[in-house]
């Protein structure tokens, strides 16, 4: 407005603008207020979301792990439903149902665990832990119900992330329960190869498989099952489980 000489054609210049802009000034500007609260309140929804699946989750963790009382299967199948209603979106209820899954194997309820760790790749990210996990214990079950071809699949095809070695132990697992020790030895190898990288294995469980399919020449010393060759560059102290990223949401159900 410094092109004006003086303060009276500076404010009827300024009338003039708020005359043919000030409407949509007035409109944009209350859209942003509006914006910003309606922003902070779907950030103050999902925090006490976030709260309510966490309080939800504990509970369900309290009821599982207690050790004066035996596990309540319909209590924990109540906690674990209202989670995966209300809270579909969460990694508790997909915690939550990795734990019911892993239940479900140790009770021999097959079908209910493949439904559940079916649910968690449905709403878990492709590639993340969640989903890795999911699919390694998939495969696994699916191999245990005779579903040979489809677990295979899913640990020949499966994006493994930083569960490489833990894939190929399994691989190794259903080959050899199908009687193919030389594919077994191979993916046996494979895996502890991975392990020296990646870890995640036990690996004198590992050593110990790969030892009993791998034929000693006379000549040769055998090698102690929890030995490591020093090419891979890892200790046996070194071996950790699978568990999801958060400690407390591990389901118990390790290679």
């Amino acid at each position: 407005m410094d092109q004006y000489s003086t303060e009276e054609e500076q404010l009827e210049a300024l009338g003039r603008w708020w005359k043919e802009n000030g409407r949509s000034t007035m409109i944009a500007v209350l859209f942003a207020v509006a914006a910003g609260f309606g922003w902070q309140a779907w950030q103050s929804d999902q925090v006490q979301k976030k709260d309510q699946a966490s309080d939800i989750y504990q509970s369900l963790v309290r009821v599982m792990e207690n050790p004066v009382t035996e596990v309540d299967p319909q209590e924990s199948a109540q906690l674990a439903e209202r989670l995966q209603r209300d809270f579909s979106d969460s990694t508790y209820a997909q915690f939550a149902a990795l734990r019911l899954a892993a239940m479900g194997v140790n009770e021999d309820r097959s079908a209910e665990a493949e439904e559940l760790l079916r649910w968690v790749l449905a709403h878990s990210a492709k590639g993340t832990d969640i989903a890795q996990i999911a699919q390694l214990r998939l495969a696994r079950v699916l191999a245990s119900s005779g579903e040979v071809d489809q677990a295979l699949a899913i640990l020949s095809e499966a994006e493994t992330g930083t569960y490489g070695a833990s894939y190929a132990v399994a691989r190794g697992d259903v080959l050899f329960a199908e009687g193919l020790d030389d594919e077994a030895r191979d993916a046996y190898r494979q895996a502890l190869s991975l392990a020296g990288a990646l870890g995640g294995v036990n690996l004198p469980a590992l050593q110990q498989k790969l030892q009993s399919l791998t034929p000693v020449p006379a000549s040769s010393p055998e090698l102690g099952a929890a030995q490591v060759p020093a090419e891979f560059g890892v200790e046996v102290s070194e071996a950790v489980e699978i568990v999801p990223e958060t400690g407390d949401a591990s389901d118990g159900q390790g290679e």
